[in-house]
């Protein structure tokens, strides 16, 4: 049954389309599109997107490991390197710092209509993709290959079953949502 699920790409866009719905649905409930909420974040002096995204985090890595354990999804992963990670660390906050928006509360802002989020994040989207796609030879010459991981994931790295490695991330992140929720800030 699953190998039907992984070759009908139909199946593939229905699963992202009901899931990116409920993600950004529940983005705005958190009440993560708000621009002020997210300029808190940037300022140290409102956590309710980092409380939000490791909640997220926890469901999502519990969730995912789940499903590889019974069998219906594989993990394809991708050896990164520091240089892949810094040149998408700069892109994505140059973009957060201008606009105020990540692409996910982005998404979420522009399906509750707010006009700043569609004509200055989704353009911009566009225009930085444009960009970046008519640069890449030149940077993925130049950068990517900088600094290549010694391993393709945390519990390869680890030299530990993935398992054991899930439920430390899941303790730690816990712990710190519950000393995050618990300090007041």
């Amino acid at each position: 049954m699953s190998a039907n699920l992984h070759e009908n790409k139909r199946v593939h866009l229905l699963f992202g389309l009901i899931f990116g719905i409920g993600f950004g649905f529940l983005l705005q409930k958190g009440g993560v599109t708000s621009y002020d909420v997210i300029i808190g974040q940037l300022l140290l002096t409102d956590f309710t997107v980092l409380k939000l995204m490791l909640s997220a985090v926890i469901v999502a890595m519990i969730g995912l490991h789940l499903l590889k354990y019974l069998g219906l999804v594989e993990f394809h992963l991708f050896r990164g390197s520091v240089g892949s990670t810094v040149i998408g660390g700069c892109i994505f906050g140059i973009g957060f710092a201008i606009l105020g928006f990540c692409p996910g509360t982005l998404a979420g802002a522009v399906g509750t209509g707010q006009m700043d989020a569609l004509l200055g994040g989704v353009v911009g989207m566009l225009i930085g993709t444009g960009l970046f796609a008519h640069l890449f030879p030149e940077i993925n010459r130049r950068f990517m290959d900088r600094g290549v991981f010694p391993a393709d994931s945390l519990p390869e790295l680890l030299r530990q079953p993935a398992w054991a490695v899930v439920l430390v991330m899941v303790l730690m992140m816990a712990g710190f949502l519950y000393i995050l929720e618990n300090s007041g800030i």
